[in-house]
């Protein structure tokens, strides 16, 4: 694809997350209020906040590769840092040196983002002490506390703000590294160590922004995400 019409879907696309983030946020912190309503409208608040919590993270993973805007390395910095700030006030710079060490080494114990043990508790728990510090502590607890101030209710926090946060870290997880990379008596198809889910269109994108045809992602990283359903299609063509 052109380098232009890319920059500008990934851009485009990078926008429209990051500003229905913004107002499912302002809205569900601020203003949505707790009562009866909330046992119907508050679980689809907290399942869309954790679905475009994925959105940032994944916005981010394709600054990393350049994928988001071809080219335009303070694009693809300055989306990857909003991104990654926004969602866990994780630094841009460290997680992309940490990706690319994945990329390398990926299901290996040179992989950072492997697991010392199969299952997906303990890897999950390895995963967060991994990636989430004192900084990031640091970070929301600032966070936390300049959002009572500007008056959201500390019960709206917790369940529209931090409960997604933790949601989309195991969704992120689960979808994008334990299944794809986990070890199991099929062997990989190659060094890449990494499958594919057999996921719909629909199902891929609800579920981790198409990050889940992880193995067509490993053999092409410069293909950004909204553009993996066209290459899982044209490699399984190409057979």
């Amino acid at each position: 694809m052109n380098p232009a019409r890319q920059t500008a879907i990934g851009v485009g696309l990078a926008l429209a997350i990051l500003a229905a983030w913004a107002i499912t946020h302002a809205y569900a912190v601020f203003f949505h209020e707790l009562g009866i309503n909330s046992l119907v409208i508050g679980p689809l608040l907290v399942a869309l906040a954790c679905w475009l919590n994925v959105g940032l993270f994944i916005v981010a993973h394709d600054a990393m590769h350049g994928s988001l805007a071809p080219g335009q390395a303070a694009v693809n910095r300055l989306f990857g840092r909003l991104a990654l700030a926004l969602y866990a006030g994780f630094w841009f710079d460290d997680l992309r040196k940490s990706h690319f060490e994945h990329h390398r080494a990926p299901g290996t114990h040179e992989d950072p983002d492997f697991g010392t043990s199969p299952g997906l508790v303990p890897w999950y728990a390895g995963f967060l002490r991994r990636y989430f510090g004192w900084p990031q502590f640091l970070a929301l607890s600032a966070a936390t506390l300049a959002l009572r101030l500007a008056g959201a209710p500390f019960a709206n926090i917790l369940l529209f703000w931090a409960l997604p946060a933790i949601l989309s870290s195991l969704q992120l997880f689960y979808f994008g590294t334990y299944l794809p990379h986990r070890p199991s008596r099929d062997p990989f198809a190659d060094d890449h160590r990494a499958r594919s889910n057999a996921f719909g269109w629909l199902a891929s994108l609800m579920s981790c922004y198409h990050f889940g045809y992880h193995h067509e992602h490993h053999l092409a990283p410069h293909v950004p995400w909204w553009r993996l359903p066209a290459e899982r299609r044209r490699r399984a063509r190409a057979r």
